[in-house]
């Protein structure tokens, strides 16, 4: 019994496995980092611990492996104790116990268990697909702002204004006049714009009303009978419902989304695309279950012949 295949499983939906009698490991959500020294980007991720003071048997694991190999639940704590007793003898002979994807358990001197988490898992199902990246330096050029004084060569001189000597009281007395008058004329012409555009808009405003009314009335005459209708028509549409979805892959690019889609159903599954994720991502589904027994017996035996990649998604879907 590959016993760490089932923790696997189990770290993606729930934050703590207890291995009875041994450990359990345990999840933490962190948040996106950056690694300023080297640039580089990684992706929101759940962090895997280990506590060895955690033994007490929760039913978890073996009610997990009872439903997956179809056997009783007191055969699977048996098999979970044989298994136990297994893993600690490795340990005792100073060998390092690898468990796949999820990281590596060795004896210390005093007798403890220490944990290495892998890196190569990312068990937070909201961030599948994103991996980590490194970004490339920006060399920007810094150019220096230099001031210039402006001397001054050319001196700039005012002249006065110089005023033609005529009476005053004959020239202003034209230009009060000048004034006024433009004045009324600005004043005039928007009133008579606002007129207009008032009688323009009321004619617009009686002429589509009295249109209404005759269109209306032409509706009410109207009679629509069809002598030889069509027959009623009816589909069946197959629709799939359940909460238990087996991912295939999840794709930036719609275009290639519905093409894994297309050869997933070449295949003979029931494959769909169940939305974009909240990172921009098309999820792409073998197919859905309503019972997680289906669900985990078919992800069985893709992981075997198809994609060992593929992983089970829990969620109601709107």
């Amino acid at each position: 019994m590959h016993i760490e295949t089932y923790i696997s499983d189990l770290l993606y939906r729930y934050d703590c496995v207890t291995i009875p009698e041994f450990g359990a490991f345990l999840t933490k959500r962190v948040s996106a980092t950056i690694d300023e020294s080297n640039h580089t980007f990684f992706p929101p991720k759940k962090v895997i611990s280990f506590n060895e003071q955690l033994q007490h048997n929760d039913g978890l694991l073996a009610s997990y492996i009872a439903d997956a190999e179809k056997i009783p639940y007191e055969i699977a704590v048996q098999k979970i104790s044989k298994q136990v007793k297994s893993i600690k003898s490795f340990l005792n002979e100073g060998e390092t116990l690898s468990f796949s994807s999820i990281g590596d358990l060795i004896l210390n001197s005093d007798g403890k268990i220490l944990f290495e988490p892998s890196n190569n898992s990312n068990f937070l199902t909201e961030a599948f697909g994103l991996s980590e990246f490194k970004a490339s330096n920006v060399n920007r050029e810094v150019y220096k702002q230099q001031v210039e004084t402006l001397e001054d060569i050319i001196p700039i001189s005012i002249t006065p204004e110089r005023r033609i000597s005529r009476d005053s009281t004959t020239a202003r007395p034209y230009l009060k006049y000048a004034a006024v008058a433009l004045i009324a004329l600005t004043a005039g012409g928007f009133a008579v714009s606002n007129y207009y555009g008032n009688q323009v808009e009321t004619h617009n405003q009686l002429a589509q009303e009295a249109a209404s009314e005759q269109l209306d009335a032409k509706v009410q005459e109207a009679t629509f009978v069809i002598e030889n209708p069509l027959p009623a028509a009816t589909l069946n549409v197959e629709k799939q419902q359940g909460k238990y979805h087996i991912i295939a892959g999840a794709y930036r690019v719609e275009e290639n989304s519905n093409s894994k889609v297309e050869e997933l159903q070449a295949l003979g599954f029931k494959a769909r695309k169940i939305g974009v994720n909240k990172y921009g991502l098309h999820e792409v589904v073998y197919s859905s279950y309503e019972t997680g027994n289906e669900a985990l017996n078919a992800l069985r035996d893709i992981r075997q012949n198809y994609n060992k990649e593929a992983w089970l998604l829990v969620r109601e879907l709107e």
